[in-house]
């Protein structure tokens, strides 16, 4: 059984990084003066992308082609 569960958290860690990307950028910078005026979610979601990122490479590479 070739089940690799790379290629579905990749995804999901990538559309969770991209809204939440999408929401630092866009939100009101008052919101941030709790957490010493960082973007938490802008920085989060970033890191979330690039993990994604590191989790679709990994499972592609290692993904079985031309096997049923």
């Amino acid at each position: 059984m070739n089940l690799d569960i790379r290629l579905p958290i990749g995804f999901m860690f990538g559309l969770f990084g991209v809204i939440l990307t999408v929401y630092g950028f866009f939100s009101n910078p008052q919101i941030y003066e709790r957490s010493l005026g960082i973007n938490v979610n802008l920085e989060w979601g970033i890191a979330l992308i690039l993990f994604a990122a590191a989790m679709l490479v990994l499972g592609w590479r290692r993904s079985p082609r031309g096997r049923c």
